[in-house]
């Protein structure tokens, strides 16, 4: 990946006003949300990147079943993940990843190498700065 100089702007988009703007700033709040990048790691590391509705709930701690049924429902109108009804009784819903979601692992993997390398250093700063806010009142 090229590195920015600080007097280079981002190719996207010349403006945070533009259109692609809004759409990125669109986008990466879906998937930068509490529990999207959770489940899609999850369906990932499943046998053909698919999962039933209770394999994901077990596979990701704290999540509620609103949460989760919530959260897959955006991400299937992202076209982020195929929701695959089967005519049996009882019931059978999996999840997959598609195509899109497939290719949102690699930025995914870049970003969570980046906040682990990183983390030590951002909780830093932020212990400083909430000791600076203390200090001030």
């Amino acid at each position: 990946m090229k590195s920015l100089r600080k007097t280079e702007k981002l190719p996207e988009f010349e403006s945070c006003k533009s259109e692609r703007a809004e759409a990125t700033r669109d986008f990466i709040s879906r998937i930068a949300d509490k529990w999207t990048i959770l489940i899609v790691v999850v369906l990932s590391r499943q046998p053909e990147n698919r999962a039933r509705f209770s394999d994901l709930k077990r596979g990701i701690e704290g999540i509620s079943q609103t949460m989760l049924t919530s959260t897959l429902r955006s991400l299937e109108r992202d076209g982020i993940v195929h929701r695959e009804v089967f005519p049996e009784i009882p019931p059978r819903v999996e999840y997959e990843l598609t195509k899109l979601g497939l290719s949102l692992l690699e930025p995914m993997q870049q970003l969570t190498a980046w906040a682990l390398k990183n983390w030590s250093t951002v909780k830093n700063s932020r212990e400083k700065f909430d000791a600076n806010q203390k200090s001030r009142k």
